[in-house]
C-alpha cells in the first residue's frame, strides 16, 4: 500500500481529474472506453482488452497519466481526440465484476450505455481477428455479462479481440487465463495497433455524427 500522503495526493488528483472532465463542453462528445480483464494478470489472453487500452493510451499520449480512482475501483486516464474527450478505464475488479467499475464510472462521468465502449477477448475468433459489435448479448463472456447487468443495458459497442478457442472444451479456462505463447506474442503488436485504429476511427465518426440515441 502506498504511503498515506501519496494515497491522498492520488485521490486529490483523481477528483480533480473528474472535475476537469465534467466541466461543460460540447454535448455528446465524451466517451468511455473500458478494457475488460483481470487486474494483476497482464499478458494473459483474458486480459487482452487491457492490453488494447494500454496501446490506446500510448497512442493518445497519456500512457503515464493513469490514476487509481477508488470510487469506481479502476485506473483512469483522460485523453482528447479532436473535440471529443475519452475516459480510458481499466477495472481493478475481477472480470466477473468488471461491470461494477464500468457502471460506476459511467455514472460518475454522466454517460449513457451507448457512450461506453467495451474491449474484450473473443474465443470464437482466431488470434489476429477483430470485430466491432454494436450492442447485443454477452455471447457467454462473463465480463460483458457483468457490464450488461450493472448498466441495465446491452447497447454498449464492443470491440472483440480474437484469442482463438482450444479444441477441447475442458481446456477453455486454462486457455483464457494463460499467457500468450511466444509465437502469439509476435502477432500482438500489429494486432494492438489495428485494434486502436479501429476504435479511434469509430469514435471519430460517431463524434461527428448525431448524438447517441438521437
Amino acid at each position: 500500500m502506498p504511503p498515506p500522503g501519496l494515497w491522498r495526493a492520488g485521490l486529490r488528483l483523481s477528483r480533480g481529474m473528474s472535475r476537469c472532465v465534467l466541466e461543460p463542453g460540447p454535448p455528446g462528445k465524451r466517451w468511455l472506453v473500458a478494457g475488460l480483464g483481470n487486474p494483476g494478470m497482464p499478458g494473459t489472453r483474458h486480459s487482452v482488452g487491457m492490453a488494447v487500452l494500454g496501446q490506446l493510451a500510448r497512442r493518445l499520449g497519456v500512457a503515464e497519466s493513469w490514476v487509481r480512482d477508488r470510487r469506481c475501483a479502476a485506473d483512469l486516464a483522460l485523453a482528447s481526440l479532436g473535440d471529443a474527450q475519452l475516459v480510458l478505464l481499466r477495472p481493478r475488479r475481477l472480470m466477473n465484476a468488471n461491470g461494477r467499475s464500468v457502471a460506476q464510472a459511467t455514472e460518475l462521468f454522466g454517460l449513457t450505455a451507448q457512450e461506453v465502449y467495451l474491449v474484450h477477448d473473443e474465443l470464437d475468433k482466431p488470434l489476429g481477428k477483430l470485430a466491432l459489435k454494436l450492442g447485443g448479448s454477452a455471447r457467454g463472456h462473463n465480463g460483458v455479462r457483468s457490464c450488461i447487468s450493472c448498466l441495465n443495458s446491452s447497447a454498449m459497442p464492443r470491440l472483440r479481440v480474437g484469442i482463438g478457442r482450444p479444441t477441447h472444451p475442458d481446456a477453455v479456462q486454462a486457455h483464457v487465463l494463460g499467457c500468450f505463447s511466444p509465437s502469439e506474442q509476435e502477432l500482438l503488436p500489429p494486432l494492438l495497433e489495428r485494434a486502436t485504429d479501429l476504435l479511434l476511427d469509430h469514435i471519430r465518426e460517431r463524434s461527428q455524427g448525431p448524438l447517441p440515441g438521437s
